[in-house]
């Protein structure tokens, strides 16, 4: 178990603060090169290469699981081959790949742009423009927070003021829009809309957070027309909270029901359940109906707090993770869909703020920790909640690195800029073996998914990537894509690639 040097973050503090009090301008037009044709996007080099597409929210498998093969084992020293790198306006949302394609929701000024890159060559395909006016109550960037969904024809977005879009994936132009943000009874949100949607057969399933009932709607995915609403009133008026006070719920009307929390869809003992963890706490619905299966209250005592973690379905069980002192918790369902029993909860053991567990077998990985100072990268038993380890993603001397931005370190033994020491509220993706862990401050590591001990293979500090680096990595097709606030970059990781 490794221990953080406390002098050292508060001399990386005192600098810092400085670092974050200059924010950077919004990015202007990005550095593409100009507007490239369908036809010039089937020459990219990402064309016809095999591997998977990541076309939705931590990819396909719903949480950072790639089935990708034939990666490198370790990087070179200054990294793996930079294929691309180009600066984007403000935002918190991955991108999403399918094909040669690949969609990246940020925004420019006033403007929420919908945008589409030859994935190969980050050459503009198309863009769609809708105005913005978001501005978050608590000094965040303003852009949008929601991953782009990206089926074989269509392009659905959610902006940080509720505008769901539905687009034609090869030519940009929409289908429908609907603005959630207007048409639904929504209370004012802590940091806008956060958690993207999935899709559900022809269901377009949207945490609209509507009172008094409309928490989940379902939305048909072809028209855009309302098909149900559900989670609100019903569900949590008189429920036992498990609090000393209130012991049940009284409601009020006046409630956020919005989550930062995306929903997943699981099949669980043959029954279909969508998991939505919403501001209360967990509730199961019926794909088909919105009718409710079962619900779990779990949320944090503290008013200014948010369940944003996606809850991780493992076997007939449901991991749930929260920060602000809400820990975690293991749901039992049972064998007929509408109930569950709680193995397990712990306030300490996993505080996940934003980024969602990865799961590898018997085992978790995932970050805890509500402030960066206090994060750690933990290795839990799913089965008892037993931390196995936990690292700060360095575990060495500090003395001779001094901060010379807010994402790197002098190295005074060897003179060199080197990449931010510990690993903060980072995020990251399973694959072939390996966790690939970005920082919020641009480290990007290869770890060993090792349930044993904490194992770093290799790291370096990716171009461009400054904090706030809060979106999680996406790979396809050997290709591994990075965000940051105003940056998105491209690195090829494919084993047979030249160095």
């Amino acid at each position: 178990m490794l221990k953080r040097d406390i002098t050292f973050f508060a001399l990386l503090t005192i600098q810092i603060i400085f670092l974050i009090g200059c924010e950077p301008t919004p990015a202007k037009e990005p550095e593409a090169a100009g507007v490239a044709t369908l036809s010039d996007a089937s020459q990219s080099e990402s064309a016809n290469v095999r591997g998977e597409d990541w076309p939705v929210f931590l990819g396909n498998q719903n949480y950072g699981l790639s089935q990708e093969t034939g990666l490198l084992k370790s990087w070179p020293q200054q990294g793996p081959r930079l294929v691309w790198d180009r600066a984007i306006g403000t935002g918190y949302s991955a991108p999403s790949v399918r094909g040669n394609r690949l969609v990246i929701h940020h925004r420019i000024d006033d403007v929420e742009i919908v945008e589409c890159l030859d994935a190969g060559s980050a050459k503009v395909l198309w863009k769609y423009e809708s105005p913005s006016s978001f501005a978050d109550p608590y000094g965040y960037n303003n852009g949008p927070r929601c991953t782009p969904l990206l089926t074989k024809d269509r392009c659905y977005t959610f902006g940080a003021q509720g505008r769901l879009l539905c687009l034609e994936l090869t030519t940009g132009e929409k289908i429908w829009e609907r603005e959630t943000g207007k048409e639904f009874n929504i209370p004012r949100a802590f940091f806008g809309v956060g958690a993207t949607p999935i899709l559900e057969g022809n269901r377009l399933i949207v945490f609209v957070g509507g009172q008094p009932n409309s928490g989940v709607v379902a939305f048909d995915a072809g028209t855009g027309k309302t098909l149900w609403e559900s989670v609100g009133k019903k569900t949590w008026d008189g429920v036992e909270t498990g609090w000393s006070e209130p012991k049940k719920y009284k409601w009020s009307g006046e409630e956020m029901l919005v989550s930062y929390s995306s929903p997943v869809a699981a099949t669980i003992h043959g029954k279909r359940h969508i998991l939505c963890l919403v501001r209360q706490g967990l509730v199961s619905v019926d794909p088909e109906t919105g009718a409710e299966n079962f619900k779990y209250w779990f949320r944090a005592r503290l008013h200014d707090s948010v369940n944003a973690a996606r809850p991780v379905v493992i076997g007939d069980t449901i991991l749930l993770s929260a920060a602000y002192r809400t820990g975690a918790a293991l749901l039992k369902v049972s064998s007929d869909g509408k109930s569950v029993k709680e193995v397990w909860r712990d306030r300490r053991n996993l505080m996940t703020h934003w980024s969602t567990a990865t799961p590898v077998g018997k085992f978790v990985y995932g970050f805890s920790g509500r402030h960066e100072n206090e994060a750690a990268m933990k290795c839990m038993k799913v089965a008892t909640g037993e931390v196995i380890w936990q690292t700060s993603g360095w575990d060495g001397s500090i003395e001779h690195l001094t901060p010379v931005s807010k994402s790197t370190v002098k190295n005074s033994k060897t003179g060199k800029v080197e990449a931010w020491p510990y690993y903060g509220r980072g995020s990251s993706i399973y694959a072939e073996g390996n966790l690939i862990v970005l920082g919020e401050r641009g480290t990007l590591a290869l770890v060993k998914a090792n349930p044993e001990s904490f194992q770093e293979i290799s790291r370096f500090k990716p171009v461009r990537m400054e904090y706030p680096c809060w979106a999680a990595p996406v790979l396809s097709r050997g290709k591994l894509f990075l965000r940051c606030d105003n940056a998105l970059v491209c690195y090829d990781i494919k084993a047979s690639s030249t160095k």
